[in-house]
């Protein structure tokens, strides 16, 4: 959110008595530490990591980038809307102190409501764009199957846990690692826009 609408907020919540959440920030997914701890190999015992499958792979780096480009343009039309909004909220701060009680009110609640519909599409399209990643991430996960169940008899696995929520051991039979590489001569890029937020039917 711009500084100046932020700055705006207490003079709002002075003048119209409502208050006015700034958006919250895009959220990062932060890989686990490894830590390693040896050991013997657990025969039978396998791991696969799907987070490592998406980012290592051509196609989860291809998509990746495209939903970048996606959200970038997005946000670019978000920001566009943004800046008559900014002309005016730094109006509104220099001619304050010259209004009446009753203009400040109205055209501080205008503005809030304004500030708030900018809000509410900042959000949406933080929606969308995690609803996108999860559509992309399973239909890369539908075309990395077919691979990790040969991958999975080559090694005569038993048993299949998330390699992420391991917290150390042996990791020979890691199957990340051929899972990426099959992948890549499967599929590298993947077409797909940023998907709608689903309707609401919950009237």
């Amino acid at each position: 959110m711009n500084l100046h609408r932020t700055l705006l907020v207490a003079a709002l919540a002075a003048a119209t008595g409502l208050s006015f959440a700034p958006a919250a920030s895009a959220q990062g997914a932060a890989a686990p530490a490894a830590n390693p701890l040896g050991g013997n190999a657990v025969p039978g015992v396998c791991m696969l990591s799907r987070e490592a499958v998406f980012a290592q792979s051509k196609v989860g780096q291809a998509a990746s980038d495209h939903l970048k480009s996606l959200a970038q343009q997005q946000q670019q039309s978000l920001e566009a809307q943004g800046k008559p909004l900014d002309a005016d909220i730094q109006a509104f701060q220099q001619k304050a102190a010259s209004l009446t009680e009753a203009q400040r009110q109205q055209q501080g609640q205008a503005l809030q409501q304004r500030m708030q519909t900018l809000k509410a599409q900042e959000d949406e399209l933080n929606q969308r764009i995690q609803l996108t990643r999860g559509k992309v991430m399973e239909q890369i996960g539908q075309q990395a199957q077919p691979i990790v169940n040969s991958t999975y008899s080559s090694h005569h696995c038993g048993l299949l846990l998330n390699r992420d929520a391991v917290l150390g051991g042996n990791t020979t039979n890691d199957l990340t690692p051929e899972v990426v590489s099959g992948l890549d001569g499967r599929i590298t890029t993947l077409n797909f826009n940023l998907e709608p937020l689903p309707a609401n039917t919950g009237k």
